[in-house]
């Protein structure tokens, strides 16, 4: 009964602000085409790098989601560096992971991420940027391993006749989105659910704090491929169980920016030597990000553990329920056909 408890308050605590991101997310979708992205992202210095990592933030795409918008934005003339810096910061950091991550860790924690992400982009562009200049011809097909329509075989346009609409946005959003990530949400309000029930606060103090400790949270992170809404209520549950702040940050930054189809697609475009340089620079950005938040913490004396350990009732319960009764409509793709035809 106590995982139901803790399982079930995660969820109503997050559903709302879920349900906002999805909405934000819908309305990016169809307000932003990926023509102007490519005007965006022309070019290869740093301010094409940083535009690139900004832009990418908000846009609702998993990690294998991005794979042909970015693709796509590199054969339209975009530079390695964007294009990688674009590839971290689209599934790194989205609307509703930072709502979420604001609700159940705090709004410190949540801005933490965001710059977190920012750096590792930036950072991990310019680096890859050096790489050598070979790569696939411009008419390579690209694939993709999410269920998202806009993220298919015929690459990043195969939305833009739809996506010009609020309500195709939206439709996008409550379908395709959702469909990428319900999964990886239920099992991450699971893990959370059970780290929170089961795992004395003690048991991982031990592993808690120092580099090397985090640079396990890294390696481990790394190949644990996990969107970034799903790896938040995971990190609020770790946070519970005994790590550090900074190794939550760690495994926030590093887990939702690699998958497999990621870094083999990477492998193919630019080469072996930048998919070192993508990984080795992951690793260690992020590492070190936490290493700096960590020592931040222990100087200001602000603790993150209390804020996850009181999950915030910002809302009416009556509101909550209805949210995660929507979500739940919409996570059941044959309700959701029945229902809304979609």
């Amino acid at each position: 009964m106590k995982l139901i408890n803790e399982l079930l308050s995660i969820a109503l605590t997050a559903a709302p602000w879920l349900l906002l991101g999805l909405v934000i997310a819908g309305l990016i979708k169809a307000l932003m085409p990926e023509h102007l992205l490519q005007r965006w992202m022309g070019g290869r210095g740093l301010g094409s790098i940083t535009r690139a990592a900004v832009i990418g933030m908000p846009l609702p795409l998993c990690s294998c989601g991005a794979i042909p918008t970015a693709l796509a934005l590199h054969r339209g003339g975009a530079g390695r560096g964007p294009t990688t810096s674009f590839l971290i910061s689209t599934p790194g950091v989205g609307v509703d992971s930072m709502l979420i991550t604001s609700v159940l860790l705090g709004p410190l924690m949540a801005l933490a991420r965001v710059l977190g992400a920012l750096v590792t982009a930036i950072v991990t562009g310019i680096l890859v940027g050096f790489t050598g200049q070979t790569g696939l011809p411009k008419n390579t097909p690209v694939s993709s391993c999410c269920a998202s329509k806009g993220c298919d075989a015929d690459g990043a346009n195969a939305h833009a006749s739809d996506s010009t609409g609020v309500i195709a946005g939206l439709k996008y959003a409550f379908s395709d989105l959702l469909d990428d990530i319900s999964r990886w949400m239920f099992a991450g309000l699971l893990l959370a659910g059970v780290l929170v029930t089961f795992v004395p606060p003690e048991t991982l103090v031990g592993f808690s704090g120092g580099l090397w400790a985090l640079l396990l949270m890294a390696v481990i992170g790394i190949p644990l491929y996990i969107c970034a809404t799903a790896a938040t209520p995971v990190a609020a549950g770790l946070l519970l169980a005994g790590i550090s702040p900074g190794m939550a940050l760690v495994f926030l930054l590093a887990g939702p920016v690699t998958s497999l189809a990621t870094l083999a697609i990477l492998r193919r475009e630019f080469g072996s030597q930048a998919l070192a340089v993508y990984l080795v620079s992951i690793l260690l950005v992020t590492v070190l990000i936490g290493w700096v938040f960590d020592q931040g913490l222990a100087m200001t004396g602000w603790d993150p553990v209390q804020q996850a350990s009181q999950v915030q009732e910002l809302l009416p319960v009556w509101l909550e329920w209805l949210a995660l009764a929507a979500l739940v409509v919409f996570a059941i793709r044959p309700v959701r056909k029945r229902l809304m035809g979609f």
